[in-house]
């Protein structure tokens, strides 16, 4: 079906299912998001008590560093890259000395593989490693404790909107930091989860989690009970968990390889979802999308979960992302706001569910098909302008009218925003192929 909508009300009303056209199926944004009381107040005990040298400006430092941070160059790339320098520069050399005697001795051989070095060195984006020690966890508390929970939260709550009866009892997350995570599952599913597993390489990141959750003190009585770290992924395949979470952590591994490790690794362990947030940059979107890639279509040697991948969210498909094919590149993200004292901010992020589920199967619909809102949403009067990524892989710009699109449709649209799902009522006929704007 293309990207258009022309629908009887009757069908409309149906994807309601009763509800207020500003709360329907679709919506999963989150008001401005508050951290838990107990996390913020442990949160400003520790940094209280740690006195941090120059706290502000170096959590600043850090958020524009994380956000500025890209994935390392791969070896394989660096390589062709040396190829095509050393090949310009034998040209350039021989361009020079034309109609010399001219032969590659082993002094030019020198002189140009030195050349390609040094270019190489100033061209090449060289990534710095991070160790989280206590001092850097301090100001990585201070710099992403509330923008990472916001991110992960409206991520989770998708899930919990979309798929009430799903009730989680385990929880692993992976590069688990601060225990964000664990609060957020927290937060949206309470005491029906009993096992929560937090995998952090850095030991001082899990000692300053744990501190969180006892209030910011060393007394081991936490506010979130049976909470376990580790230091490494655990890799039995057999053991599974109801929600696997990777926050912010993907972006950290240096190759491609292990991250697609880590990936396979984490989809085996997933026994309903898998949730993966990085940050609304190019590289976040595109990790997020080598993530798809290798869960939709590796097929593994040993099966251990029959069950096939399915999308949740955001994609609607299973396609390739429109967002790579479309020159220039912009990465798929989303918005979340936040209380971060004394001010509200914003979160941009790029997040990806997966789900081993079936449930999701049945809600398809034959009027409609369920469209991503992925860019702020334009409410003008007696019209709504919508940037859609629709079901058939395809970016839409819709301009939704009560008259075109029935009074319903209209409704949800003005009621929806950026992230959100929109019905698209399938045409009765192939007369609408006009709306797009």
């Amino acid at each position: 079906h293309t990207c258009q909508s022309s629908a009887a009300p009757l069908e409309q009303a149906d994807f309601l299912k009763g509800a207020p056209h500003r709360k329907h199926p679709g919506v999963t944004n989150l008001k401005t998001v508050r951290l838990p009381e107990q996390l913020q107040g442990a949160a400003q005990s520790v940094l209280k008590s740690a006195e941090v040298k120059s706290l502000t400006e170096r959590a600043h430092k850090l958020s524009s560093f994380l956000w500025s941070r890209k994935r390392a160059i791969e070896s394989s790339q660096l390589r062709e890259k040396a190829i095509l320098l050393e090949k310009k520069f034998l040209e350039q050399e021989r361009d020079i000395h034309t109609g010399d005697d001219y032969a590659i001795d082993h002094k030019l051989e020198a002189r140009i593989s030195k050349r390609v070095l040094s270019e190489l060195r100033r061209t090449t984006y060289h990534r710095t490693p991070l160790r989280y020690d206590e001092d850097l966890g301090l100001v990585y508390m201070a710099a992403r404790l509330a923008g990472g929970y916001a991110a992960v939260l409206r991520a989770l709550n998708e899930i919990k909107k979309r798929d009430p009866l799903f009730v989680p009892y385990s929880l692993l997350d992976f590069g688990s930091g601060l225990g964000t995570c664990t609060w957020a599952s927290h937060t949206l599913w309470g005491d029906s989860l009993k096992e929560y597993v937090c995998v952090d390489s850095s030991g001082d990141m899990n000692t300053l989690a744990e501190q969180l959750l006892s209030g910011g003190s060393e007394v081991d009585n936490p506010v979130i009970k049976q909470v376990y770290f580790r230091q490494f992924l655990p890799v039995s395949p057999t053991v599974q968990f109801d929600l696997v979470i990777a926050a912010f952590s993907l972006s950290e591994l240096t190759t491609l390889d292990e991250r697609l490790n880590v990936i396979f690794t984490l989809w085996r362990k997933t026994n309903s979802y898998l949730v993966l947030v990085e940050n609304g940059t190019k590289d976040g979107h595109q990790i997020l999308m080598e993530a798809r890639d290798i869960i939709l279509k590796r097929e593994e040697e040993v099966k251990h979960d029959l069950r096939r991948p399915s999308m949740f969210a955001p994609c609607t498909h299973e396609l390739p992302c429109p967002k790579l094919i479309k020159q220039p590149v912009v990465p798929c993200n989303f918005t979340q706001f936040y209380y971060s004292l004394p001010l509200t901010r914003q979160e941009k992020f790029s997040y990806l569910i997966i789900s081993r589920s079936a449930e999701e199967k049945a809600q398809k619909s034959e009027h409609w098909d369920m469209t991503r809102l992925i860019a702020q949403v334009h409410r003008r009067p007696r019209h709504v302008q919508c940037q859609l990524c629709c079901a058939n892989g395809e970016l839409k710009q819709l301009a939704v009218t009560a008259r075109r699109h029935g009074k319903d449709m209209y409704r949800c649209a003005r009621s929806s925003d950026w992230g959100d799902l929109l019905p698209m009522f399938h045409a009765e006929d192939d007369t609408n192929n006009d709306e797009m704007q």
